[in-house]
């Protein structure tokens, strides 16, 4: 199905209930809301938390659930929940990173064992200044001393207070607690022990997750600028684990904005076969008005291109995200270039 064809069902698509046959697409905003609310209090008081480790189990097989269904809805949701508030950081950034991680070790096709480990590290790796990193997050002056003592110290105060809570998968302890360690970026993943594996893994998306979501001292960058300021300009293939992340969500990931080469503003809805070419929702046009029915682009056509990539503080635009994500399954559903990333009929 053409670009006009999938605009001339969009006013369809919005007022019918039944298109989306999913489980479903309409739901999984507010999933993403209610974990993050979840995670918080895991984080904020985890010593008072009942089977603490049960519960964090349940958090992960959400997220793993979410991306096993549709890949693209979890990262739209994701990078808008990222990039919108400062408040709640650290259940922010650890559902992001946990997120993420769950995506790499597909990619990456690691074991359950340390695909487990790893998303839990992800999750937890922060848990020892919480409260320290939701108030960074909120800070305009740079970290005082004790501050900056205390970050020094937090892979280590996590890792311990991990034990406390009675953690006792070395794995997922070690990677917490090496978690800022320096590995050799340059040695294939398989050459390594687990540990060095997952600590390279992690440490890259706790960097870019970082750099997407935004402080009181400064607005978070693009996902494009954020990967730019990790791997340099051109993705080095010998960096698995970079190239690897930018191969899997792509340099304009689903949940980002850019901007068009003929002017608008649009919003990523899903990637497709064509790696950075996604299909993309214009919302506002050229001379910045608001549309009242979004347009849908198939870059991988060539016209229109993305031209740039837009921090969220660029666009000052509230979404509905239920419709979004419900129009980007739909339209690849009904596109033969987008529809093989599709798990299954009705399947988010």
């Amino acid at each position: 199905m053409d670009t006009d064809t999938l605009r001339a069902h969009l006013r369809d698509l919005l007022g019918e209930a039944g298109v989306v046959d999913a489980a479903d697409a309409a739901q999984r905003p507010a999933g993403f809301m209610r974990q993050d609310t979840v995670q918080c209090r895991l984080l904020a008081r985890p010593r008072s938390v009942q089977d603490f480790a049960f519960k964090l189990r349940q958090c992960d097989r959400w997220l793993q659930d979410l991306v096993a269904h549709d890949i693209d809805a979890a990262l739209y949701l994701m990078f808008q929940h990222a990039s919108k508030s400062t408040v709640g950081y650290s259940a922010s950034h650890a559902l992001v990173c946990g997120t993420l991680c769950h995506i790499m070790a597909q990619e990456l096709k690691l074991t359950q064992r340390e695909r487990d480990s790893l998303v839990r590290a992800a999750l937890t790796m922060n848990i020892g200044m919480t409260a320290l990193q939701d108030e960074l997050a909120v800070q305009r002056e740079h970290p005082t001393a004790e501050q900056q003592e205390a970050i020094k110290s937090h892979p280590e105060d996590s890792m311990l207070l991990l034990e406390r809570l009675f953690i006792n998968d070395q794995l997922w302890l070690d990677v917490v607690g090496q978690h800022h360690a320096s590995i050799a970026e340059r040695v294939p993943l398989a050459q390594q022990e687990p540990i060095d594996r997952l600590t390279r893994v992690l440490g890259t998306i706790d960097r870019y997750a970082a750099m997407i979501s935004p402080r009181k001292s400064r607005a978070g960058r693009s996902a494009t600028d954020s990967v730019r300021a990790i791997v340099g300009q051109e993705v080095d293939q010998r960096d698995q684990v970079s190239y690897t992340l930018v191969r899997s969500i792509g340099l304009c990931p689903p949940g980002t904005f850019v901007k068009l080469d003929n002017g608008e503003t649009a919003i990523v809805l899903r990637r497709s076969d064509k790696a950075n070419h996604p299909l993309v929702a214009s919302l506002l046009d050229k001379t910045g008005n608001h549309r009242s029915q979004p347009s849908l682009y198939q870059t991988a056509s060539g016209k229109p291109r993305i031209q740039s990539a837009l921090a969220r503080s660029a666009v000052s635009l509230e979404l509905n995200h239920r419709t979004m994500v419900r129009l980007g399954l739909y339209a690849a559903q009904h596109s033969a270039g987008l529809r093989g990333l599709v798990t299954a009929p009705g399947a988010l």
